[in-house]
């Protein structure tokens, strides 16, 4: 039933794509001041409801009423102009214009010209009213992560919206700039806006949230009224329907250093992405690399890879010297990748499962001989992966891209963890994933960290740090800001490195 008190109703939403029923008859409702959390697994239809209420999408059946008032919603423009802003997981900035600049993108202007004072007194209101400051004349490309952030909430909010979608706002936030970003969410519900916050981290959400909406296999599963009466362990249980049990770091044996890098510099000098990186890690431990994204995290990993070649310095695989390296090469000395991007760099999410899940591996002679495929070992593999590692896909066949994050995820790990890799090299390999996924991922890690093998865990989310690494470095502007083992680690520390601190300052 409709209440005209709801800043936002959505009423029986339902959508299909093909035989997929991806909402089944969702109810959400938002009042002023609501700071509302959107939880569920991966595949449980967050992300489709919401695209539908930021004009992405259409429903097939149900209604979207704002302020009492039924509105039909056929596009983005659709969705900003009945007040609905939307702040995505990945900026959509232009970094060589101004924030004044960023904020006037797709603004109309008055007589065919842009309104610069206009928007520099907003930019002024906003910032009294909600404490969002930004120098107006600033750069984007100057900006922190966490001042882009702030930007992109501004846009959102810019054109007076009341309604306002979070998605993972805090994925490359430092702890100091997530701690901002909850303060500045907290005075725009205060200041009678809604906030739909949607975040695989329970902790956030116990933090920020008033009331918690959870959805199961597309539908509502759960509605929390109050974020206080529950803990981080019932919202696990409502999410996936039973407990969740983290798995245990056990003491590891110290083998041989597996992999060494001295005085890495990558590129020129004026282009230096990488500063004379210094890091080792040996058979047995996880290695965490802490730092807020675009401080070489990447080029790290492409140079351990084989995908970029080091300018400067010794890169040493069991005291083996690589001058030239490539990733068949890292390959043939079992080191194992799994890329930041799973999506593009990772996987092949148009062609069916079984390709993505032995292309790297195609030249082996289980998988073909002579240049001719053999199909039926790379259909057997495929099925034999699928249960081993609980991929939810029907068949080998069916196409990669129509698995969650997840099962994408799953698939990589199972890729990778086949043939028994020595080191393995993990990028944001949790990101986006929901916490029963996410703790899947670890019980692999640590199971190969008790096998001997030695992993290299580049990570922004800290709790999964703390969690699974012996050793914790930050990196910071192409250079390691600091080096501390995990029982001398603290997460105030590690986050001050990641701004940019010294240690011992």
């Amino acid at each position: 039933m409709s209440n005209p008190d709801y800043l936002l109703s959505m009423q029986g939403i339902c959508k299909s794509f093909g035989a997929i029923q991806a909402n089944y008859n969702v109810d959400l409702n938002l009042s002023e001041g609501d700071i509302l959390g959107l939880l569920g697994e991966n595949g449980a239809g967050k992300t489709t409801l919401m695209n539908i209420l930021f004009g992405t999408y259409q429903a097939d059946e149900g209604k979207i009423m704002v302020q009492g008032s039924q509105i039909t919603i056929h596009s983005t423009a659709d969705a900003l102009g009945f007040g609905i802003g939307m702040v995505h997981q990945h900026f959509h900035l232009v970094h060589q214009h101004t924030v004044l600049e960023n904020l006037l993108v797709g603004e109309p202007g008055r007589m065919g010209r842009l309104d610069f004072s206009g928007a520099r007194r907003r930019l002024l209101e906003i910032g009294e009213q909600f404490g969002l400051t930004l120098n107006p004349d600033a750069r984007v490309s100057e900006l922190t992560i966490g001042e882009q952030q702030r930007l992109e909430i501004i846009k959102a909010i810019f054109g007076d919206s009341k309604i306002l979608i979070l998605d993972e706002p805090t994925a490359v936030l430092t702890p100091y700039e997530s701690t901002g970003l909850f303060e500045a969410l907290r005075a725009l519900a205060e200041g009678g806006l809604g906030i739909i916050f949607i975040s695989h981290k329970l902790h956030e959400v116990r933090n920020v949230t008033n009331r918690v909406l959870v959805m199961r296999a597309g539908s509502v599963s759960a509605l929390v009224e109050d974020t206080k009466e529950v803990t981080e362990s019932d919202l696990a249980r409502l999410m996936c329907g039973h407990e969740l049990n983290p798995p245990k770091k056990n003491t590891s044996k110290l083998g041989d250093t597996f992999l060494s890098l001295s005085a890495i510099k990558t590129g020129d000098s004026t282009h230096q992405k990488l500063k004379g990186i210094n890091l080792s890690v040996q058979g047995g431990e996880i290695l965490g690399i802490a730092g807020v994204s675009g401080n070489g995290q990447k080029e790290l990993a492409d140079v351990i890879a084989g995908v970029l070649s080091h300018t400067e310095g010794t890169f040493e695989v069991k005291g083996e010297i690589i001058s030239k390296a490539s990733p068949r090469l890292m390959q043939k000395l079992k080191i194992g990748r799994i890329p930041e991007d799973r999506m593009t760099t990772g996987l092949v999410t148009s062609l069916p499962l079984y390709v993505s899940m032995v292309l790297p591996w195609i030249r082996r002679s289980i998988f073909s001989r002579f240049g001719i495929l053999r199909k039926n070992e790379i259909l057997s593999f495929t099925s034999k992966m699928i249960k081993r590692f609980t991929i939810q896909a029907t068949d080998p066949e069916v196409k990669t891209g129509t698995l969650s994050g997840g099962n994408l995820q799953k698939v990589l790990l199972a890729r990778e963890l086949a043939f028994e890799p020595e080191v393995l090299l993990a990028s944001q390999p949790t990101r986006g994933l929901d916490v029963a996924a996410a703790e899947f991922v670890h019980r692999q890690f640590l199971s190969l960290r008790e096998k001997g093998a030695a992993i290299i865990l580049i990570s922004e989310d800290l709790e999964e740090l703390f969690a699974l690494s012996d050793r914790i470095v930050v990196m910071y502007e192409g250079r390691i800001a600091g080096e501390t083992k995990i029982n001398d680690a603290s997460v105030e520390e590690i986050g001050l490195l990641m701004a940019g601190a010294t240690l011992g300052a």
